[in-house]
């Protein structure tokens, strides 16, 4: 504190520019500067009051407006995760019927496939069963119709005119007993 005081009984030393100078005597001077410090505080503290609270209450509306922000913001939020466990669901949903819809379409088609390969089966089949009877008539012919010559052979061979006139006067009568039965 000496140093400080120092320096103002220095300065108190300096000549004097006419009725400008330095009171060196610190307890007289010192409640002249805390009035005049104070006065200053006084006139510049009310201006500066009215920015603090003109700071404060930007600074509490920005809080409110934060606020609001942060609650749409947060509404919002919800609204949105509300919306992406719907459309997750749907997805989940669309995704089992697709599979779904999937494993029937398979198992139709394999049904179809199997209907068709038995379709075809019986096709086969019945073209088989078609050509087996088919040979065996065909057989059946050449059979009958080797039987046929063999036996004509055999008549002609075995028959003579006379004979012949008298089986074919037999059955001649035979056919007009018949006609005559029928009318």
């Amino acid at each position: 504190m000496k140093n400080v005081t120092d320096s103002f009984v220095s300065l108190g030393h300096w000549p004097s520019a006419g009725s400008f100078g330095f009171n060196t005597d610190i307890l007289a001077t010192n409640p002249i500067n805390l009035s005049v410090v104070i006065g200053v505080l006084i006139f510049f503290g009310k201006g500066l009051s009215d920015l603090l609270d003109n700071r404060k209450q930007r600074i509490l509306n920005t809080i409110r407006n934060s606020e609001e922000l942060r609650g749409g913001a947060i509404e919002q939020l919800e609204k949105a995760r509300a919306r992406l466990r719907k459309v997750e669901m749907e997805a989940d949903q669309f995704r089992v019927n697709g599979y779904s819809e999937i494993e029937r379409e398979k198992l139709n088609l394999i049904n179809s496939t199997y209907k068709t390969l038995e379709q075809l089966e019986n096709y086969k089949n019945e073209t088989i069963q078609f050509e087996q009877q088919r040979a065996i008539n065909q057989v059946r012919q050449r059979v009958f119709q080797q039987a046929l010559q063999g036996a004509l052979g055999t008549l002609n061979s075995c028959l003579n005119n006379e004979l012949h006139l008298r089986t074919v006067s037999a059955n001649i009568g035979m056919l007009g007993a018949m006609k005559e039965i029928t009318d």
